[in-house]
């Protein structure tokens, strides 16, 4: 059965959608973009706007019964791939020894034209 997740240490859906669903023992969350919980992007810094969205991302599994260790899949959307060795550098220390199949693809634009937008799908063990 489909179930709706939610965090509220993370900022809320910036429109008709839900911050994750489980379903089985699957996490599958929503893109998530580099704003902060009052819905405010955080900075114009590649490095700081991962961050931001990976931290975000740990927010809504951890409340809801899994971690980053527990992330299968991966997909970043970028801005401009010419950020992707900065973006890499930050994603990396998130994803270190457990690291999940990933695809990164450079898109026209993203929601309040941030640079990068990730959404995962995770177990809950």
């Amino acid at each position: 059965m489909k179930k709706i997740l939610y965090s509220p240490n993370a900022p809320e859906p910036i429109g008709p959608y839900s911050q994750a669903i489980e379903f089985g023992n699957l996490i599958f969350t929503s893109g998530q973009i580099a704003l902060d919980i009052n819905g405010s992007i955080v900075s114009d810094d590649i490095k700081h706007q991962t961050k931001k969205v990976i931290s975000n991302l740990k927010s809504i599994l951890e409340e809801n019964g899994a971690s980053l260790d527990s992330v299968v899949k991966t997909t970043v959307f970028m801005k401009d791939m010419n950020d992707f060795a900065a973006m890499n550098e930050v994603y990396s220390d998130f994803f270190q020894t457990s690291m999940p199949a990933r695809s990164t693809v450079q898109v026209a634009k993203l929601p309040k034209d941030v640079k990068v937008a990730i959404e995962v799908i995770a177990y809950k063990p």
